[in-house]
């Protein structure tokens, strides 16, 4: 990343002091913003650097001379509205309280409905994983139906020949999901062109038609970021900056091939950096659309300043954020996240984050005061997005018939039926980490490369399987990456190296759901040596100096998740997709089955 440039001329600073006289009584008399430094119709925050410096001398005069607008009924209000973890939920049919909840036409009507109550309108965020481990209805048409779900929320200020319109009213950011495909597959989505299985629902498939910004994933070779770090917003006159970052840990938890190219940097200084880029430019009111996430116990109601047992990486993150910051959308956790956290300097940080899934979304209620252009008031409230009640009875028609057209398309594969099952099967862990559903999938994995273990990582786990007729489509959601299974040998010693790195570099404890063993782990040992025993399940001990054939999938193979003790498997085969193996498995089994949990795991403390 570069510094900005100071390409100020020795012209344009004599045209400076010439101003400044001007700009100090337009100070005295009112307010002054950027706009006012530009001739009619240019942007203000274009390449002109000169309005870029008088825009920042206008807030330091501002500060000097200690010209506040005190009164609360001269600020400026809007609303941030911010939903993250979308991952293409276009179709109804969740649940929240046993009520009908979400799908993007629902969600379009809470945010449309919620940005017609705003006094000036409403900036609709989402923060990453707004494709990626989706439905058929999304994946089947390469995410692309998701895509064109928000721009059918954006108003007629957005538009694909000016992403960086000011009064465009969408922002995104990137999320870990976003680069399950590779970042050539990431950026087609975002600025257009039909894919090689194209086209689908759109002949000419244009991409969005507003902006994506990030900060800190930047090119391997030039250092840039490959997206624009941040768009300049205005609100009455006002400028409103969004900067968007995704998670660096995102190398982690994605395969090798999906970051190739690009290096994620830190979270806290690339949105630092640009921050006072932002500064210099006059900008004073900064929100931050962050892929990284927190857990937090749930409440009603507006934000509370006390933190509510607040845990998880973003805490660390919000500590290290400039006082320009005042508003992080967050991610990523699939979450609740409504506090006020503080930084290093005890500046407070409104923090939201809204479940996942359409389920949610926060609204943000925002006032600036136009002396300084500052974010004065901040708070928010996150509202599920029930189907039954208020903005949800009256679903938003022209996304329900985008969805409908992406519905019909995908059907005649997605409503195959493949099997009958007796009980709901789900990811549900016990104490010790074991699901039923995670012990399915681990059998037909093994099945499938006939070893003797197999193991299954948590996160591939998307969707649970319900009692009743079982169609491709079910199945297909609750295994959406098209991952290989991988046979390889590890040692007996290795598999347990493995089984302890559950917990290490990790944000929380990954527990993986095993096939052909049963071990037993004890919370109260240090992290690298939780692994007590390890059996196979005739309950013979593992001897830790054989080598034993083990299947796991191809995003667990390249170390993902950060097992890399699965980089030195050898003897690699690779066999079916995993959905293909779970397919096959279920239909061999006695109709209609089912599964349980039946002690693999057991926790000690």
């Amino acid at each position: 990343m570069k510094p900005l440039k100071n390409n100020v001329s020795t012209q344009a600073h004599r045209l400076a002091l010439w101003l400044a006289p001007l700009a100090l009584l337009s100070l005295l008399a009112g307010p002054v913003f950027a706009e006012d430094f530009c001739q009619s119709g240019h942007d203000a925050y274009g390449d002109d650097e000169q309005v870029r410096v008088e825009a920042g001398h206008a807030v330091h005069w501002r500060e000097k001379y200690g010209i506040v607008t005190a009164d609360p009924n001269a600020w400026v209000r809007f609303k941030v509205l911010g939903f993250n973890d979308f991952h293409g939920q276009l179709s109804s049919g969740r649940r929240v309280n046993n009520r009908p909840v979400g799908g993007a036409a629902v969600l379009a009507s809470y945010l449309k409905s919620a940005a017609a109550s705003a006094r000036n309108g409403a900036i609709v965020v989402h923060a990453g994983d707004h494709v990626g481990a989706t439905p058929p209805v999304s994946a089947l048409l390469q995410d692309e139906p998701s895509i064109s779900f928000l721009n059918r929320l954006a108003n007629d200020e957005c538009d694909r020949d000016d992403l960086m319109n000011a009064k465009c009213n969408i922002v995104g950011t990137l999320g870990n999901h976003e680069f399950d495909e590779g970042v050539s597959e990431m950026m087609r989505l975002i600025k257009g062109g039909n894919h090689v299985k194209g086209p689908f629902l759109e002949k000419d498939y244009r991409g969005a038609n507003f902006p994506y910004v990030n900060a800190n994933v930047v090119d391997v070779n030039s250092g840039e970021p490959i997206l624009p770090p941040y768009v300049v917003k205005r609100i009455r006159g006002m400028p409103v900056a969004f900067i968007g970052a995704v998670l660096k840990e995102t190398p982690t938890i994605v395969t090798p091939s999906g970051v190739a190219g690009v290096a994620f940097l830190d979270e806290a200084a690339a949105i630092n950096h640009y921050a006072q880029q932002l500064k210099h430019k006059g900008v004073r009111a900064i929100v931050v659309a962050l892929h990284q996430g927190a857990r937090q116990n749930v409440y009603d109601g507006a934000t509370q300043s006390n933190a509510h047992n607040v845990s998880g990486a973003i805490v660390d993150i919000v500590k290290q954020l400039d006082d320009e910051i005042d508003i992080v959308v967050s991610g990523h956790a699939h979450s609740f996240t409504n506090t006020l956290l503080e930084n290093n300097n005890g500046k407070k940080i409104l923090v939201t984050q809204a479940f996942s899934s359409s389920t949610a979304f926060a609204d943000i209620d925002v006032a600036i005061d136009p002396a300084t252009r500052d974010i004065v008031e901040k708070s928010a409230i996150i509202v599920t997005t029930y189907a039954d009640a208020g903005p949800g009875l009256a679903p938003d028609t022209e996304v329900s018939k985008l969805v409908g057209e992406a519905e019909a398309v995908v059907a005649p594969l997605v409503n195959q039926l493949v099997a009958y099952v007796a009980n709901d099967i789900t990811r549900t862990e016990s104490q010790a980490g074991e699901s039923s559903l995670g012990n399915l999938i681990a059998d037909a994995q093994r099945a499938a490369m006939n070893t003797d273990f197999a193991f299954m990582n948590p996160g591939g786990i998307r969707a649970d399987i319900a009692a009743g007729e079982l169609t491709w489509g079910e199945l297909f959601t609750v295994q959406p990456f098209g991952n290989d299974l991988v046979r390889m040998e590890l040692s007996g010693a290795q598999i347990v190296q493995l089984l302890n790195q559950q917990w290490q570099g990790q944000a929380f404890a990954r527990i993986l759901k095993t096939s052909g063993l049963v071990y037993t782990w004890d919370n109260a040992r240090p992290v690298g040596d939780r692994i007590v025993d390890v059996k196979k399940v005739n309950g013979d001990p593992l001897n830790l100096a054989i080598n034993y054939s083990v299947t796991v999938n191809s995003f667990m193979a390249t170390g993902g998740d950060n097992f890399t003790v699965l980089l030195q498997g050898k003897n690699r085969v690779v066999g079916p997709v995993d959905l293909d193996a779970l397919i096959a498995y279920v239909q061999s089994l006695a109709q209609p089955f089912s599964a349980q949990i039946e002690g693999r795991i057991v926790r000690i403390n």
